[in-house]
């Protein structure tokens, strides 16, 4: 499995901000910008808080399992990949709808602010943009949580 890179992350959230905010121009010389719904900031807090919430469970799992705490449940292997795969799958979509949250805001404050809908718009896509970065964090403390030591007797350990 392969580790996040938070250079690729940051590309991706260039990249789609860029094309976001071309796209939002265009989109304003042809008629009404697009809008910022709501629920947008809330399901990426929602995501962030659920990826936090199983990283937290594992670790806690892993450390009792580690102490050999009595009755300790442990994780199971497959369990905790499903929940890297979950995370970095997480990561590069928020990464890329934060970036076009983003290049639609930047656009809103090069229109000017000093409509109502234009303020609106812009503090969802703010909070949108925080709150997908939020998953991201998470979802790269998800993977270190899960992350096996490294064998230093196995010579394979370099090539994974």
């Amino acid at each position: 499995m392969r580790q996040m890179r938070i250079g690729v992350l940051a590309g991706v959230f260039a990249v789609a901000g860029v094309l976001a905010w071309a796209a939002a121009r265009l989109w304003t010389s042809v008629g009404t910008a697009p809008s910022v719904p709501l629920a947008a900031p809330i399901v990426l807090a929602l995501i962030a808080a659920i990826l936090l919430a199983t990283a937290l469970s594992i670790r806690t799992r892993l450390k009792a399992q580690r102490t050999r705490v009595q009755g300790a449940k442990g994780v199971d292997p497959l369990m905790a990949a499903r929940a890297v795969i979950l995370g970095q799958s997480c990561a590069y979509v928020s990464a890329l709808v934060s970036g076009m949250y983003g290049g639609f805001g930047i656009h809103l404050l090069q229109e000017g602010l000093e409509y109502g809908t234009h303020q609106t718009q812009a503090v969802y896509a703010l909070f949108a943009v925080l709150a997908g970065w939020a998953v991201v964090v998470a979802a790269l403390w998800l993977e270190r949580v899960c992350k096996l030591p490294e064998d230093k007797g196995d010579p394979r350990a370099g090539a994974r």
